[in-house]
């Protein structure tokens, strides 16, 4: 399969070492494209759930070749999450192609985005962490659950059903939560003078223009990688949202144990400004 050229490609929500993770299918997809920029807005590796000791060689795939994207020239910004918020410990870490950061604001021709994960709007992780984490275990629990049931759903031919979606959609204060969020984010962006402001942390890919007294911003949302499995991207001075097709991928072999593995001698370039 040949790379598609990107200038932008921003994921957010793929939760490594957790069950729900898509690390396969998210691999497939980094092995697809070829960006100038990749940012990851927040939650790309679950620190919350370490404690599980579950971290599958497919998980370690993808940190394998987000680092070997950026040993080949790909700019790496990894903006932390609620449930990576430990790295934040280490905001304004520079190894040469990969930054970490708590925000980024990316200038694209004459405009500009603000990007950032978005768990700051969200109270029950910063008032009642200790809930907000025991609603996560739920909503791994739940992920899991719903992975047995697709599972026999597919063996019979039916359609896959999403659990949480469901409860998403049907939900007036979920319905509602997801609307503040996306107005919130809206109207500080408009204040702050940006074109479109990117968030990640609630899992609802969207694209849409939002306005008010004081002007309009576009508000984006990469989704995540435990169920949507939807990515943003922008090419020729358009954004798009990617949503990840099995059958794209189905001609492609099983990773060998040492594809797209980064050399020492990649590694060192990368992680030392010192050498030539």
């Amino acid at each position: 399969m040949s790379k598609r050229y990107l200038e932008v490609a921003i994921i957010s929500d793929v939760h490594l070492g957790t069950f729900g993770s898509q690390a396969k299918e998210l691999t497939n997809y980094l092995k697809s494209i070829k960006p100038k920029t990749l940012i990851l807005n927040g939650d790309i590796i679950d620190i919350w759930s370490f404690r599980k000791n579950y971290f599958p060689p497919a998980h370690l795939k993808v940190i394998r070749q987000i680092f070997h994207m950026a040993a080949k020239g790909t700019d790496v910004y990894y903006i932390t999450g609620n449930h990576d918020e430990l790295l934040r410990e280490f905001t304004d870490l520079d190894l040469r192609n990969i930054k970490l950061c708590n925000k980024h604001v990316l200038e694209l021709e004459d405009k500009k985005a603000w990007i950032f994960h978005g768990d700051v709007f969200d109270s029950s992780v910063h008032g009642a962490k200790m809930v907000a984490k025991l609603g996560g275990i739920g909503y791994d629990l739940l992920i899991l659950v719903n992975s047995w049931v697709n599972y026999w759903l597919e063996k019979f031919g039916k359609e896959k059903y999403s659990f949480s979606k469901r409860i998403k959609n049907s939900v007036k204060k979920a319905v509602k939560y997801i609307s503040d969020f996306e107005n919130t984010a809206a109207e500080l962006a408009i204040d702050q003078g940006f074109d479109y402001v990117i968030c990640g942390h609630i899992h609802q890919p969207q694209m849409r223009e939002i306005s008010n007294k004081k002007g309009k911003v576009t508000y984006f949302n990469s989704g995540d990688w435990i169920e949507n499995l939807t990515a943003l991207e922008y090419v020729n001075k358009e954004w798009s949202m990617y949503s990840y097709n099995p059958a794209e991928f189905k001609s492609i072999k099983a990773d060998s144990n040492h594809e797209n593995e980064v050399s020492v001698e990649e590694l060192m370039n990368l992680v030392n400004p010192a050498m030539p």
